[in-house]
C-alpha cells in the first residue's frame, strides 16, 4: 500500500479540529493537529455561522500540517448554506439552522407539496430547519438574495469553494437538503418547482471523493500549501459511518454527539408510509449506500444542563457528571428528548423538571439525578429506534456500534447495552475525522474499497465491548413500556 499524509477539517456546531491521518502498514495512523471554537452568532435576533472566520481556521490547519500534505477535506454538519456570486464572492452570512425563520417556512412548503409527497420524493425525516424550508424562506423573505447568487452551497462545499473556486455539490451532504430525489439521487425538479427554486442555482453532485482541486493561487501562497482539496463525504455523519469497524449485515450504528444518529447501512432508500410517520430519513452514505436513521436529540441536552451548571458556579466535567449520576436512583424519572421543550429552552435543568411535573413524575433534583434521568432517557430513546429500525428494514440487529464522542462516556455505553439488550462496541470516538481520511484514501488511490478501509479502521481503533447485564433487563423492560407512553 502506498502512503501519503492527509488532513481531516472536521467542523462542528460547537468546534472544529484538524487530524493528520496517514494510512501505512495495514493501519491508520492519527494525530490531532489543533482544534477551534465554533458557534453560533446573533445578529439582530438571527443566529448565523461565522463562516469567514471558519475559513480562517481551516487556512490555520493547513498551514499547520506538515509540507509534504497529499490532500485535505473538511466535512461539516448537514443543511446549512450560503450564497457565492458569479465573481466568486459571499453573499450574505449563512444562517445557522436553530435560527427561528424555518417553522412558518415549512408550512408554506407543505401546501404547495403535502408532506406525504415530499417524503415520497426526498425520503427525508421532516426537521424544521431542512433546507428546503430554509430556501423556501429566502425566496419568500430574501428573493434578491436569490436572484443575484449564482450558486447556493452548503457548508463543506461552500468551504471547498472558497479555498479552491471549484463549485460541487458533494452528495452525501445534498441529500440532507430535502432537495434530492432519493430514488434518482439527483436534483429534484418536482421539489424546486414547488418551492421556485431555479435549478440553475444548484452546483453539480459528485460521489464522495469523485472531485479534488488545486487550493487557489492566493489560499496556496497565503498557507504554503501545496495540497489537493477532496470533496469528501461532506455530511460528518456520513464520514462517520464510513469509518464504523463492522462487517455483515446485523450492525447498526450510533453516531453520538450533540444529536443520535441511530440508523443502519441500506443499499436504496425506504420510502414506506410508515417510514414516514416513524420519522426516519434516507441519507446518502459512501459507496452508494443509503444511511437509513433517525436524528434523536442527543448529548445536546446534557450539554446545556452542563452549561446551565457552570453558570451557577458548578464547573463540572463529563466524568464529573457520570460519576455523580452513578449515584442517583436507578430509573427514577424519564424525559422524552424529543420533546420540543427541550430544543433551545433557556433553562435545561428548569425544562427536564417542568417535563416531569407534568407527565406526572417526581422531578430529578440536583446534578446526579437530573444526569441519570437523561441518561437513561437517551438509552431508552435508541432503544424504541433500534425497534423501529429493525422493523422497518427487516434486518435482525445483533450488534450496536457506537462512535464519535459518546464512546468514550462508559457510563452511556453501559446503558446502551443494557437497555438495549445488545452488545455495543464503542469506538473509534473521533470516527467523522476517520471517515474524511478514509475517503481521501479512497479518491487518491491508497484504499481500495470501503470494506478494506474499514478493515483498516478496525485494526487501528481503541475499541471497547460492553455486554448487556446478567440482571436488570425486567427494569429496563418496565422503563421502555413507562418512556414509550411519553413518546407517544
Amino acid at each position: 500500500m502506498k502512503s501519503a499524509k492527509l488532513l481531516a477539517i472536521d467542523l462542528g456546531a460547537s468546534g472544529g479540529k484538524a487530524v493528520l491521518g496517514e494510512f501505512t502498514g495495514g493501519k491508520l495512523e492519527t494525530r490531532e493537529l489543533r482544534r477551534f471554537p465554533n458557534g453560533m452568532v446573533d445578529v439582530h435576533g438571527r443566529k448565523h455561522w461565522p463562516v469567514l472566520r471558519l475559513l480562517e481556521e481551516v487556512k490555520e490547519c493547513l498551514r499547520a500540517a506538515p509540507p509534504e500534505l497529499a490532500s485535505a477535506a473538511v466535512d461539516t454538519w448537514g443543511v446549512d448554506y450560503g450564497y457565492v456570486g458569479a465573481d466568486g464572492d459571499l453573499l450574505g452570512v449563512p444562517f445557522a439552522y436553530r435560527d427561528g425563520r424555518n417553522a412558518p417556512a415549512a408550512e408554506r412548503v407543505h401546501r404547495r407539496l403535502p408532506s406525504e409527497r415530499l417524503y415520497a420524493v426526498n425520503g427525508l425525516q421532516f426537521m424544521p430547519f431542512n433546507t428546503v424550508y430554509q430556501v423556501a424562506d429566502d425566496l419568500e423573505s430574501r428573493p434578491w438574495l436569490v436572484e443575484k447568487a449564482d450558486r447556493l452551497l452548503l457548508m463543506p462545499d461552500l468551504l471547498g469553494f472558497l479555498l479552491t473556486r471549484r463549485a460541487v455539490a458533494e452528495y452525501t451532504i445534498a441529500s440532507t437538503t430535502g432537495l434530492l430525489d432519493a430514488r434518482s439521487r439527483q436534483w429534484s425538479p418536482e421539489i424546486l418547482a414547488a418551492i421556485g427554486f431555479p435549478a440553475a442555482k444548484l452546483a453539480p453532485l459528485a460521489a464522495p471523493g469523485e472531485t479534488r482541486a488545486a487550493l487557489t493561487a492566493e489560499v496556496a501562497r497565503e498557507t504554503g500549501s501545496r495540497a489537493e482539496i477532496v470533496f469528501p463525504a461532506g455530511h460528518d455523519t456520513g464520514s462517520a459511518v464510513a469509518a464504523v469497524p463492522a462487517s455483515g449485515d446485523d450492525w447498526a450504528f450510533l453516531s453520538s454527539g450533540t444529536w443520535f444518529l441511530v440508523g443502519a447501512e441500506v443499499p436504496s432508500p425506504i420510502l414506506s408510509a410508515e417510514a414516514r410517520a416513524r420519522n426516519f430519513t434516507n441519507e446518502g452514505g459512501v459507496a452508494g449506500t443509503i444511511r437509513f436513521l433517525k436524528n434523536v436529540t442527543g448529548l445536546w441536552i446534557l450539554e446545556e444542563l452542563r452549561r446551565g451548571w457552570g453558570r451557577s458556579g458548578q464547573e463540572l466535567d463529563w466524568t464529573t457528571i457520570a460519576l455523580e449520576a452513578t449515584r442517583g436512583k436507578p430509573l427514577a424519572a424519564l424525559i422524552n428528548p424529543d420533546d420540543p421543550a427541550f430544543t433551545a429552552p433557556a433553562d435545561m435543568a428548569a425544562a427536564v423538571h417542568e417535563f416531569c411535573r407534568r407527565t406526572g413524575q417526581t422531578p430529578p433534583e440536583g446534578v446526579g439525578p437530573t444526569a441519570r434521568c437523561v441518561f437513561e432517557s437517551l438509552a431508552l430513546a435508541c432503544r424504541r429506534t433500534l425497534g423501529i429500525l429493525g422493523s422497518l428494514t427487516g434486518k435482525r440487529i445483533r450488534k450496536l456500534h457506537v462512535v464519535g464522542g459518546g464512546c468514550r462516556n462508559e457510563l452511556l455505553c453501559r446503558m446502551l447495552a443494557d437497555a438495549c439488550r445488545l452488545p455495543v462496541y464503542a469506538g473509534p470516538a473521533e470516527a467523522t475525522a476517520a471517515g474524511n481520511l478514509l475517503v481521501q484514501a479512497m479518491s487518491l488511490g491508497l484504499v481500495g474499497s470501503l470494506a478494506e478501509g474499514r478493515k483498516l479502521v478496525a485494526a487501528s481503533a481503541q475499541m471497547r465491548e460492553y455486554l448487556p447485564s446478567a440482571d436488570g433487563a425486567g427494569a429496563w423492560d418496565a422503563a421502555a413500556g413507562r418512556f414509550e407512553r411519553l413518546c407517544s
